[in-house]
């Protein structure tokens, strides 16, 4: 097995490190270096209050480099909360008796399309419960297939992502015929003997099944793949130190790590005593450190942010590394039509997507609704050959003001168009001369009525 938890323990053994140690490692995030497991390590000791400062401002520092002020932006959304798992955190979990179940119908799964596409959404993340294989794979494809044929004027859903039980290889090679984009899965715990207390019941409970889930994603062919764990369930220390092992065991043998990585706290679930009490709880301060350390990592790998945090949060994440975030969620069947049933854990973050808009881009942060590097097929390595040395900011920055300049046109209030079109002008200024007259006219273009353009 590539997580060793012995090798893990004993590289946060030991005391802070000196300043000196940490100056060394922070110059070389300075120089958008990826950090390895000692380095990461010694991060995760850093306790003083001077140390933790120059994380989090280093972290900042390496976002911008990188990723500029994009601020990615999707809804979920949940097409069945029916799960054979048991899983102790979780309010979908086999046992809660409290919980209506219900499979969207296709002609709902169009239903639920239509109102986020109403709303400006151009990007959905596709979630659904685990019962068996054949079973789920067959309603992921069916509803893959409703949601890209929806549309609402010139305005379709141009990305889908999917978060749904691992698969055998030949299953994501038909996964990945659908034309999705992310495959999401999380370990949710890297701790063997902590999984196995709260994964009792289901495949779920098989630890290695779900370890090896991204390697079979790769040898399907899947290029872009997202990862994370649940904060709170066990030791964030160990966790974050088993996920930076994870994407090292997957860059050595496919020389490509992930996508995404996203970073769930445990939030309150109905019917879970654990989801209230967690038995490692994560405060404000330390999920701050958390999102720091990871950007600093992994300075090229996009981190996501959901509405389980609150709007102050969300607003701080941004600020640390956070590059992807929901907006307006619901985390059940049905949500967006007003159906009754159960959220699958409670939500910090219920502002509309206008309101999340307009408050990015009143901190200066530009929204976007970007599929351009996934139509261009600048993916997996692709991708990461302009990430790495800072150069995708300048692909991704037109092309979010494209899909800015859609969502002001089309669907933003009056407030949030004012403020994002002077968010506009001042981003093209920043743009390189061989660029500025190209975007300009593009978006000339948009306010005119043309749709879905990208460089």
């Amino acid at each position: 097995m590539f997580i060793q938890p012995a090798v893990l323990f004993g590289l946060l053994e030991g005391s802070e490190p000196s300043m000196a140690t940490l100056t060394s490692i922070l110059n070389k995030s300075h120089r958008l270096e990826r950090l390895n497991l000692t380095e990461v390590a010694s991060l995760i000791r850093v306790n003083s209050s001077e140390g933790i400062s120059m994380i989090l401002e280093m972290a900042g520092w390496v976002k911008e480099q990188i990723y500029g002020k994009r601020i990615v932006i999707f809804a979920p959304m949940y097409v069945s909360n029916i799960c054979k798992n048991n899983c102790a955190y979780c309010g979908f979990r086999s046992d809660n008796k409290m919980v209506h179940r219900k499979t969207l119908s296709m002609d709902e799964i169009k239903a639920e399309t239509l109102i986020l596409l109403k709303t400006g959404q151009k990007r959905v993340l596709l979630v659904t419960g685990e019962t068996k294989p054949d079973d789920d794979l067959q309603l992921m494809m069916e509803s893959i297939k409703t949601v890209y044929d929806v549309s609402d004027g010139k305005n379709k859903i141009r990305r889908i992502n999917v978060n749904m039980a691992p698969l055998a290889i030949d299953g994501f090679k038909e996964l990945l015929s659908a034309g999705i984009g992310t495959y999401q899965l999380f370990q949710e715990t890297y701790h063997p003997e902590t999984y196995a207390r709260l994964h009792t019941q289901g495949s779920k409970s098989d630890y290695i099944y779900r370890l090896e889930a991204m390697d079979r994603a790769y040898q399907a062919g899947f290029q872009d793949i997202g990862m994370g764990v649940l904060f709170g369930l066990y030791d964030y220390r160990f966790e974050v130190l088993a996920l930076m092992q994870h994407i090292e065991h997957l860059e050595v043998t496919y020389g490509l790590g992930p996508h995404t990585l996203s970073v769930p706290r445990l939030e309150p679930a109905m019917g879970s005593v654990l989801s209230e009490h967690p038995d490692w709880p994560v405060d404000d301060q330390t999920f701050e450190k958390i999102v720091a350390i990871l950007r600093l990592a992994v300075p090229y790998t996009g981190i996501i942010l959901s509405t389980r945090e609150s709007a102050p949060m969300r607003q701080r994440a941004l600020e640390l590394g956070v590059t992807q975030i929901s907006a307006s969620s619901r985390t059940n069947p049905g949500g967006y039509s007003q159906s009754d049933t159960t959220e699958q854990f409670s939500l910090g973050d219920d502002r509309s997507l206008d309101d999340v808009v307009l408050d990015c881009a009143t901190r200066g942060y530009i929204p976007s609704f970007c599929t351009g590097c996934y139509r261009t097929g600048r993916t997996g390595l692709d991708f990461m050959e302009y990430a790495k040395p800072g150069d995708i900011k300048s692909k991704c920055l037109p092309n979010a003001l494209f899909t800015f300049e859609e969502y002001l046109s089309d669907y933003a209030s009056s407030n949030t168009k004012r403020i994002g079109r002077q968010l506009i002008k001042d981003a093209i200024s920043t743009l390189p001369d061989s660029l500025q007259d190209r975007s300009t006219k593009m978006l000339q273009s948009i306010r005119e009525g043309t749709r879905d353009v990208f460089v």
